[in-house]
This record gives structure tokens, sequence and C-alpha cells, in this order.
């Protein structure tokens, strides 16, 4: 997410980062090309010429010239404008204290507000919430097939009227049934728009009217750039909008949508699309997202999938384990089937500071799937103790999991490896300070 943006960035921000003393100069250069990488970015130019004018006044003020860090003092300042232009503030949706609580959403066409609309039902659902999603695309073909088939996997259940043909009597009749059954939420599903045009923001505007929904939000494709920005503002404008669920950001390399939503158009943005699956719906989090683009790492969403990936008991266990020197090939195999819980190795890597700068990283994620093959075509006993695996093993475990003999050395070789690394950390000082930690 964002690469292209952070190398740019990086490189512009490295003419000033470990200087010990800045001048106008410096900081004229150096914001030359960071205005150069957020405009590649397709960031909204307004936007851009805001941002760098106030970079400019903030870093050449008094305490900035004066402090011990300038340099690091004008990568904090490009840091807290980056979050301000975004919206400073993580806004989750909140549940009304008198259900149900409406949510409405809306977006053109191909936005994928019906994938949304799943995503953020399984969202409340996590947390205990009952609700309805309510299909008012009249449209589409298949609209609403689509939409119990995503619905069945959270689950949640799906009210439609394929007869009736005014999305407005379906919302007002779906949210009857919400209403009756005392759930907590209604997510109401419009139909997209190929265009912002008059009729069809009349239709949106009758919805909008007989739901009287808590939260109205837009569905924007964030690799459209300035396009989201542009709709983003005509939807707020002509229907108004509490918010933005900003999609398909995983392959978002530039940036230009999240960067500029927000300041063009006034309309934070509340959640990102990070993946295809149902549980890849973020909170958009302005600050830690300044932090990725920087270079920074994102440690505390990388806790928290941590924290939702990796069963802590477990976790403990392992720790016990490889300090008691009794870690074997099963435990590895439960060790990475946990990390890839958390999500591309990549996207993983991303998140902790610095790694995002480092070159020759193998992040294969297929090697890793081939680990997982190898020692799953192991006996129990082998995976216990490897020191039995011999040729005919090995042979046996190549063909089992469709690689060759010698990747199954490679892996046995390394994990020996991996051994001795905890045993040096066991007789180190950090085996006892996690001796100590374990034992209380």
């Amino acid at each position: 997410m964002f690469s292209e943006l952070s190398e740019k960035l990086d490189l512009a921000l490295k003419k000033v980062r470990g200087l010990g003393k800045i001048s106008e100069k410096n900081v004229t250069d150096a914001l030359k090309d960071v205005r150069l990488a957020l405009l590649e970015a397709d960031v909204n130019y307004k936007v851009v010429k805001r941002f760098t004018e106030d970079v400019k006044a903030k870093a050449l003020g008094r305490e900035v010239l004066a402090s011990i860090t300038p340099g690091q003092q004008f990568v904090k300042i490009v840091y807290e404008e980056l979050v301000g232009i975004m919206g400073e503030d993580a806004r989750e949706l909140a549940l009304s204290s008198a259900p149900p609580t409406v949510i409405m959403l809306v977006g053109l066409q191909g936005s994928g507000k019906t994938t949304a609309a799943a995503k953020l039902a399984g969202r409340l659902v996590a947390k205990g919430k009952r609700g309805l999603l309510i299909a008012a695309d009249i449209y589409r073909p298949a609209a609403v097939e689509q939409l119990e088939t995503l619905a069945a996997s959270v689950p949640v259940d799906v009210y439609y009227d394929k007869e009736e043909r005014d999305a407005a009597a379906i919302t007002t009749r779906g949210l009857e049934v919400v209403r009756r059954r005392a759930l907590d939420f209604a997510i109401i599903d419009t139909a997209g728009r190929l265009h912002v045009d008059e009729e069809m923001m009349e239709e949106v505007k009758a919805i909008k009217a007989a739901a009287r929904p808590h939260e109205t939000m837009l569905v924007a494709d964030g690799m459209t750039g300035q396009d989201a920005v542009t709709i983003a503002s005509e939807f707020s404008s002509a229907l108004g909008i509490d918010g933005v669920i900003l999609t398909k950001m995983d392959g978002d390399e530039r940036g230009g949508a999240a960067l500029s939503i927000k300041a063009v158009s006034g309309a934070p943005i509340r959640y990102i699309g990070v993946g295809e699956k149902l549980d890849a719906l973020e909170v958009f989090h302005p600050e830690r997202m300044a932090s990725r683009i920087l270079g920074m790492g994102d440690v505390l969403t990388l806790v928290e999938k941590a924290q939702e990936a990796i069963d802590e008991k477990e976790a403990a266990r392992l720790q016990k384990k490889m300090l008691q020197e009794t870690f074997t090939l099963e435990d590895f195999l439960d060790q990475i089937r946990q990390v890839r819980k958390m999500g591309p190795l990549e996207d993983i890597v991303g998140l902790i500071p610095g790694m995002s700068k480092m070159k020759g990283i193998n992040l294969d994620e297929k090697a890793m799937g081939r680990v997982e093959a190898m020692i799953s075509s192991m006996t129990r006993e082998e995976r216990l103790r490897p020191d039995i695996i011999d040729g005919g093993r090995r042979r046996r475990i190549a063909a089992g999991s469709g690689t060759r003999v010698q990747d199954v050395n490679r892996l046995l070789k390394d994990f020996q490896e991996v051994r001795k690394v905890f045993k040096r950390m066991r007789k180190g000082k950090l085996g006892g300070l996690m001796r100590s930690f374990l034992t209380g």
C-alpha cells in the first residue's frame, strides 16, 4: 500500500533528515521533491499546495531552526501535516443508543458497495450485534444473489423483494422487519450509479428520506485516485455523506484518494478495504497511515493483527518450548500457520518500522507454503524427532509435498540452525529475562 509514494517521499526527505542545521534553501529544495511526489501520487493539486505551504511555514519557524535536530523536526512536521489532511482522528462506526442503527451505502457502479456491506456487517456481528442487510439495488442483475452469498459467510440475513421496483419501498419494508425483530443494525445496499446523474440521485435521496439513516457512507474505489475524490465531493454536496469507505487499498501504490478526500470533500475516511476476504476491512487511522507512508511502520496495527490471529496461550507455550530446547517441527508448523493468519507477508513486513526500506528481503509466500507442505508430509514421529529422517524418508517427504529432496534437506538444515539460535538465547541474558517472565 502506497509503496510508490513512500519511496519518493523517502528520497525527498533524505535531503534534510540528517542535517544538524537547515536553511530556507534546504527546506525549499526538499519541498519541491515532496510536491512532485504528491502530485505524481495523484493527490489533489490544491491539497498539495496547501500542504507544502503549511510545512514550509512551520519548518522555518524559530523553534525548528534553533532545535538540536532540525532535520528530524522537519520530518515530524511532514508527518503531522499528513495526519492533518487525512482527518487526524480515526472514526469507527458508533452504534445508536436506541437501536436499530441504520447505515446506508452509496457510490458508483463497481466501487465495491455490496462487498463493503457484507464486510461492515461482519465487523458488527463479530461484536455480538444482530442485523439485516437490505438489498435496495433494483437494477443490477444478480445483485441480490451476490449479497446473499456474501451474507451467508458473515452470517447475517438479507431482505429483498424482486417484484418491487421502488427502492425506497423495499427499504421501508426492510426496516419494518428490522424493528419487528428488534435487531441492532440495518445496512442498506443501494444501486451503483454509472455517474452522478440527476435521476439516480433523486432515487437515492428518496431512499435516504425513507430510511433516515444514522450514517450515510460513500463507497469509493481508492485506486481511481482523483475520480474518487471528485465523486466524494459530488455525493457530499448533493446527498450529504458522513464518511467514506475506500476499497481496493491493498493494490493502491500511490494513495492520491486517501490523501485528498477529507480535505476536498470534508467527509472523513472511516474504513479501508485491504483485500477480498470478508475480514479485510480496517478502521482508517490517519496517524498510522502517515507513519506507513513515511516508512516508519505501524506497530499498533501489527499488534492488533497478531492479537486477532495468534492464540495467546499457544504463543506462550511455543516460547516456553523454545527456551527448553524442546521446540519441534510440529511446533514450527503451528507457528507458520499462526503467522499466515495475519495476512500476506509483504503487508506484515510493511508494518514493521524500517523494514519497508530494506531491500532484498525474501517475501516468497510460495516458499512458506512449500515449507508447510513438507512438514505436513512428515509423520508425527518425524516432526517430533527430525533426527530420524534418513535418505528414504526425505525422498518420501519430497514426493508427498511436491518438492525436491534438496528442499527437504534445506528445511532440516535451517531448522537445526533455528534451534541453535534458541539455544544461544536460552543461555544468554535474553533467555534469563524470558524465563523469569514465563515462570513469574
